[in-house]
Parts: structure tokens; C-alpha cells; sequence
């Protein structure tokens, strides 16, 4: 018998009474893929399905933490495919913000693969800086408690230079009052800023003249920076309870700043966005994150609660931004006193969204489970240094990872080395 032609308002009907049904199917197939993209990981490495309250990470085991992965799942399946986008551009649409977007989730997304790469323990002190080579993504330069300085290429076999540094301790002879406890340095103005433990900030030329020196704080200045996205712009901060936001063209003395961002603890660090400079990331030396927007400097933009308080035989915990995205990442410190803390917390590298304040993923390893201070990715943003205690860690993608150390692996078997 030939079907009947229905009218149009019963199909309608009929159709609006599928739609749950299909709704809930759809919303279990986004589950089994988002699932089936953790079937290959290793025993060290374990996901988180739900998002929870920052604190509660206390879980057995090891390896990788990832929050949020089914809303980033169904992010990446919302948005087009990068061919789409440059299909786009090509017709003569604006394309940037959904692209940078698109990648940054892409990225994320990466993230559950990273592990650790190299690990080195070249000194006897803890490690209290490190910097990677603007030009050479893989090689860093790492400072330590004992004035020692290592430039280290991680992807190479024993390509490293060690220089030796003076320390001068409670019992030496030589007694100073005075010392410098941040530098950065202004390639476009040929300038390099420093300050000392008593709020003075020194400016020198390249060739080390100084230019002037002013009492800008009234303690320690923990960190200074030059904004990249503006030669003229640089930043303060110390324990003395603030950042300062300067302009190099019109220094007169401490109260002639642009802008003064007080805060509740002393401030381990104040560091502009490399993406566009318009972000300003501000790490106390207890319990909060902040971060500042040009559209509005006299409040914070978002108050991130983060774990990461400070003693005096700890590097200070300093939360940096990612080169091309913008996601911050900072070592975890577990308080017992913080909110939502649970027993035996791991100590993990935790990544935030810059524009939400959202915890998006954490990094953890067995085999390095102390209090890492510092973390930076290096200028490419595909591979992470950390330091912690008198270590070096270098993080990357797992697949990315096997094939170095399978070179590795060969250059040490050729030169007959042990590992």
C-alpha cells in the first residue's frame, strides 16, 4: 500500500516528540567519545570526568588531571575545523578571535598527553629562576640558590654549559646589605631594569651604565617586567603589598606610577600577557591569583583562590602566562587551611583560563611529586619547564617525548654513554 501524505502540523508533532529521545542519545554519544579518548593512556596517567571545587584533588595514583573534558570535548565538536576558518579569511572574513580560539582549545585538548621528558639535577641548591632562549625553543637557561648558572639544550645529549657562582653565606667574611632580586631587559630600548631587597629600581643601559635609580617600594621588589606590547611600560611588584605599573618616559619618584594595584599579601610576581600585553597576572605568597585588564586597572579582573603560600626555604610560587594563548600555569602548594583541601592533595602544575578564571587541567607525575615553584613554556608553548626543589623538569607530549628519547636513546648508544 503506497504511503499517505500527512498534513504538515502532524509531522511537526511527531517530530518535536522524537527530539528528546534523540537529544539524550546524542548527549550519550559526545560521553563514549569524549571517554574513548582515555582507553590508551598509561596506568600514571588518570582524568577527572567532572568538574569540581579547585581543592578536592586528593586522588590516588599518578600522572595527568584534566577538569572540564566533557565541556571542551563538545567545544571542539561545536566548532568548525580550522580548514573552515581559512576558507573563511580566503572569502575576506574576520577570522583572528574564533582562530586563536579554536587553536587554544585544540591545545588544551593536547594537554592530556603531556608527561614528563627530562628531569636534571645539576646543583646543590634549589633552583630559584629559570628563562628559555627567545630564539631557540629548547634550550633554557636555569639559576640557583648558590649564584650557579646551567644553559641546557633538553632535546640534546650533554649539551650544557655550567657556570659557576659565588655564594656568599652567613659565615663569609664578606657581608652584603644590598642585592638584586629581579631583572628584565628591553631589547627595543636597549634598557635592562632591576631591583634590589630594600624597593630600589636601578635602570641601566645595555652596556651597564646606570640611568637612574629611584626607591620606587618600601621592601623587597620581587619582580620587574617590561610590557612587550608597549617599550614604554613596566611593572613592580613586592612585598610591600603592591604592583606598580609604571611609564619609563616619566619617572620622577615612588608615587609617580600610572597605576597602584594594592593587594592583601605580599606579591611574588606581576607579569603582562605576551599574546597582546592588555593582561596583567599577579601572584601573592598565600592563597590568590589575580588578573588585571587595561580596560579597567583599579580592580582585578578575576580573583583565582589557588593554594601556593610561602616559607623561607621555598623558591617563591610564581604563576606565568602561556607565550601564545591565554592560559596561565602555576605549581600547586596544598594547604590544609585552604577551602575544599582534601587529605594527601597532590601536589600538581595547574592551568587556568586567562579570560574565565576556570581551572582547566593539572599535571602530575609520580616521580616528581615535590613542590614545583616555577613553570614556564617556552616561546613555541609546546614544551614546559618547571622547577622544582634543586631539579629541572621538562614536560611534553607523550608521543612527542617517545621519539626524543628514542634519539636520545641512540645518541647515548653511539658515543657508548650511559644513561
Amino acid at each position: 500500500m503506497a504511503p499517505v501524505n500527512q498534513p504538515k502540523d502532524k509531522k511537526r508533532e511527531r517530530a518535536c516528540q522524537q527530539w528528546p529521545e534523540e537529544a539524550k542519545s546524542a548527549g550519550k554519544r559526545k560521553r563514549d567519545y569524549g571517554e574513548r579518548g582515555n582507553e590508551k593512556q598509561e596506568k600514571k596517567l588518570f582524568v577527572r570526568k567532572t568538574s569540581k571545587p579547585s581543592g578536592k584533588i586528593g586522588c590516588s595514583g599518578g600522572g595527568f588531571v584534566m577538569r572540564n573534558k566533557r565541556v571542551l570535548s563538545s567545544q571542539l565538536e561545536k566548532r568548525c575545523s580550522i580548514v573552515h576558518y581559512v576558507y573563511q579569511k580566503m572569502l575576506g572574513g574576520s577570522i583572528q578571535a574564533q582562530l586563536r580560539q579554536r587553536l587554544e582549545l585544540a591545545f588544551l585538548h593536547s594537554l592530556s598527553s603531556y608527561c614528563l621528558f627530562r628531569r636534571a639535577s645539576p646543583f646543590d641548591r634549589r633552583v630559584t629562576c629559570l628563562e628559555w632562549h627567545p630564539t631557540h625553543p629548547s634550550t633554557l637557561a636555569v639559576g640557583s640558590k648558590g649564584g650557579d648558572i646551567i644553559l641546557w639544550d633538553c632535546e640534546v645529549l650533554a649539551k650544557t654549559c655550567f657556570i659557576r657562582g659565588i655564594f656568599f653565606g652567613k659565615n663569609e667574611e664578606l657581608c652584603l646589605n644590598c642585592w638584586y632580586c629581579s631583572v628584565d631587559v628591553s631589547a627595543s630600548c636597549r634598557v635592562v631594569v632591576t631591583g634590589d631587597n630594600v624597593g630600589n629600581v636601578v635602570l641601566l643601559s645595555t652596556s651597564g651604565e646606570e640611568i637612574w635609580k629611584l626607591k620606587l617600594h618600601k621592601k623587597k621588589v620581587t619582580h620587574v617586567e617590561f610590557n612587550s606590547q608597549c617599550e614604554w611600560m613596566f611593572a613592580t611588584a613586592s612585598v610591600d603589598q603592591t604592583v606598580k605599573i609604571w611609564d619609563l618616559r616619566n619617572m620622577k619618584n615612588k608615587t609617580n606610577f600610572l597605576h597602584l594595584l594594592p593587594h592583601e599579601k605580599p606579591v611574588n610576581a606581576a607579569c603582562f600577557s605576551p599574546t597582546h600585553g592588555a593582561k596583567l597576572l599577579s601572584t601573592d605568597q598565600h592563597n590568590e591569583i589575580r588578573v588585571y585588564s587595561s580596560s579597567d586597572w583599579t580592580k582585578p579582573q578575576h580573583l583565582i583562590p589557588h593554594p601556593h603560600r610561602q616559607f623561607q626555604h621555598l623558591t617563591p610560587i610564581k604563576a606565568t602566562w602561556h607565550p601564545r594563548y591565554d592560559l596561565i600555569v602555576v605549581g600547586r602548594y596544598p594547604d590544609p587551611k585552604f577551602p575544599g583541601y582534601t587529605l594527601n592533595e597532590l601536589r600538581t602544575v595547574d592551568v587556568f583560563d586567562g579570560n574565565t578564571g576556570d581551572m582547566v587541567c593539572q599535571l602530575y607525575d609520580p616521580n616528581a611529586s615535590g613542590i614545583i615553584s616555577l613553570n614556564k613554556f617556552n616561546p613555541m608553548g609546546d614544551t614546559l619547564a618547571s622547577g622544582m626543589g634543586f631539579n629541572i623538569l621538562i614536560w611534553n607530549q607523550e608521543e612527542m617525548a617517545a621519539k626524543k628519547h628514542e634519539h636520545l636513546l641512540k645518541a647515548m648508544t653511539d658515543t657508548d654513554m650511559e644513561p
